[in-house]
């Protein structure tokens, strides 16, 4: 029998037993054909593969990420997952959606068609995640269908507006979620619901949103499972007690690992979904257990049946791994193709240009001078009770704190306070809207920081201490149509160019890396604390994430959904 490769002497993972069997792998097609004992007496094959005794496990499959959070094009982002064993990811583009609504997400489709890796994508539900922010465009159910009906989907993306969908029946949302049940029925929804629990938890699950990939405490997890919801277990969940709980209990089928956000500089160093299977193992999960979360479990939830396990019919996207402890990555085959081998030279080619020329041309926002960083408040020179946002190390989430700070001749005398200042300016050229807060915690002491990477509106965020470093920092970020600028003592101490859409470059993955590395640690030498500084800061915008967010219309209480005074009077 004729077939296109035989891959000789193995431990191959049976993800049906989870466990290894040794023996022989035919491949026809681009397909596994034969898993078991035959060898050459009978099977005659173009290409012979010596195992060796190595592990062969199916190709990795991510199903909740944002490229956009690693601010490369998709075919920079493939290049890079590829060397990581990763063959299927399911991209939410979020992001660009915000930023150019329907065509956004077309594009981005369309830069993924010739990846090696398979990229299904999902639709992104909540553009603009909340009423409370401007962006450049927005996703309703008439571009949902029109994206059913003309793109490969493969399921509606995170629900993130979780707050309206349990108290506003008629919210969009809701409306989204009506359309789907009755049209689509079968459709795939992920959700966004951290912290929830009890009536609100199933409420949640009775609109037809059975997902969550947030920060998960054993709590929460025990909840959501107990009522019938599939979890995303991405590294910031990976706590000793989540661990052991899916260790030690019988949950294999009701969870897999997501990468959701990496940013560049971890991609190239670490990893992608193989990083959280390397971790999972060290911290004391069996890599049969670990496999099976990253590989079977994420497909079989998007139901693509045709990948996910090695078996006759299956995709033959595979890795062999020279340590199964370590999860060491040999090769990657995709289609029964070898795509990656560790042991020779993978040069990147990139291109320019991979998108429409308005795409580079989308911060639609004059140079700021020193005066847009004063705070005009219109009540009696006094002392007043405020809302601080206070940034935690560990968390994105941020805390609403109470301070005090002092008002004179109609304006706030923030740079006397012990706050820092952080300001949104909506950058579409669509209302002209500018939000101010004030900001502590454990980010930056000293100068300033700007970017248009900001989630999910992506308008101009700025935090600093003086007004000068402020406004260099952020006409940096506005004359380089979008990036981000760290700035100290009016001298630029690092900047990331991200000219497409404001939030991604076409500039190679070691470049950029390098890039994201020196940004980070120029964040870091300002004062911010904190295990993502880029990640922390690009949320302090984001108004579906506790407690307490800034947008263009203001400060935003997310628990309550709603804008609020920064005075408290």
């Amino acid at each position: 029998m004729k077939v296109d490769l035989l891959i000789e002497n193995v431990h191959v993972y049976n993800s049906y037993f989870k466990k290894f069997i040794a023996g022989n792998v035919a491949v026809l097609d681009g397909r596994f054909l034969y898993i078991g004992q035959r060898g050459t007496d009978t099977f005659e094959a173009a290409d012979i593969l010596a195992g060796e005794g190595r592990y062969l496990v199916p190709g990795l499959v991510d199903i909740h990420l944002h490229i956009e959070s690693t601010m490369v094009t998709p075919e920079t982002f493939s290049y890079g997952l590829i060397q990581n064993g990763v063959t299927t990811v399911v991209p939410e583009p979020h992001e660009m959606a915000n930023v150019f609504g329907i065509e956004g997400i077309k594009e981005m489709i369309r830069a993924s068609r010739d990846c090696v890796v398979d990229m299904k994508y999902a639709i992104p539900s909540s553009v603009p995640a909340t009423s409370m922010e401007t962006t450049g465009g927005t996703v309703e159910v008439a571009d949902i269908e029109e994206l059913l009906r003309s793109e490969e989907i493969i399921c509606m993306g995170e629900i993130m507006n979780y707050v309206d969908v349990i108290s506003d029946p008629n919210c969009k949302t809701n409306q989204i979620l009506d359309y789907l049940r009755k049209n689509y029925p079968d459709l795939v929804i992920e959700g966004h619901v951290p912290k929830l629990l009890d009536l609100e938890l199933h409420q949640i699950l009775y609109a037809g949103v059975n997902s969550d990939h947030t920060h998960q405490t054993v709590e929460g997890l025990e909840a959501r499972i107990g009522a019938g919801m599939f979890i995303e277990i991405q590294e910031k969940s990976m706590t000793p007690e989540v661990v052991e709980y899916l260790i030690g209990h019988e949950v294999s089928e009701h969870f897999c690992f997501v990468t959701d956000d990496v940013m560049t500089d971890s991609l190239f160093k670490r990893g992608h979904l193989n990083h959280i299977v390397k971790k999972a193992i060290q911290m004391g999960m069996t890599p049969e257990q670990a496999i099976y979360a990253s590989t079977f479990t994420p497909a079989r939830r998007m139901k693509m049946s045709d990948r996910g396990a090695v078996a006759p019919g299956k995709l033959a996207d595979f890795l062999l791994l020279s340590d199964l402890q370590a999860f060491t990555i040999d090769c990657v085959y995709k289609n029964g193709k070898k795509a990656y081998d560790a042991a020779e030279e993978y040069i990147q080619v990139t291109k320019e240009k991979q998108f429409p020329a308005h795409f580079y041309q989308s911060v639609q926002l004059n140079p700021l001078t020193e005066a847009d960083f004063s705070v005009r408040m219109d009540v009696p020179d006094n002392r007043y009770p405020c809302r601080v946002m206070l940034v935690q190390d560990g968390s994105t989430f941020t805390e609403d704190h109470r301070g005090i700070v002092e008002t004179r001749e109609g304006q706030l005398c923030w740079e006397e306070s012990p706050y820092g200042l952080i300001a949104v300016f909506e950058r579409y050229g669509i209302n002209g809207n500018r939000g101010y807060g004030l900001i502590s915690g454990d980010t930056i002491k000293r100068g300033a920081i700007a970017t248009s990477y900001s989630h999910d509106n992506h308008n101009l965020l700025v935090v600093g201490h003086n007004p000068r470093d402020m406004m260099l920092a952020a006409n940096e970020v506005i004359g380089m149509q979008g990036g981000f600028c760290v700035v100290e003592d009016g001298q630029v101490k690092a900047r990331l160019h991200l000219p497409v859409g404001g939030i991604l470059t076409e500039e190679p993955l070691e470049k950029t890396a390098k890039e994201v590395e020196q940004l980070r640690r120029a964040m870091e030498e300002l004062g911010y604390k904190h295990y993502n500084p880029i990640m922390s800061i690009s949320t302090h915008s984001l108004p579906v994430s506790p407690a307490l967010k800034i947008t263009d219309l203001g400060l935003i209480d997310v628990n309550a959904g709603k804008v609020v005074p920064l005075l408290l009077m």
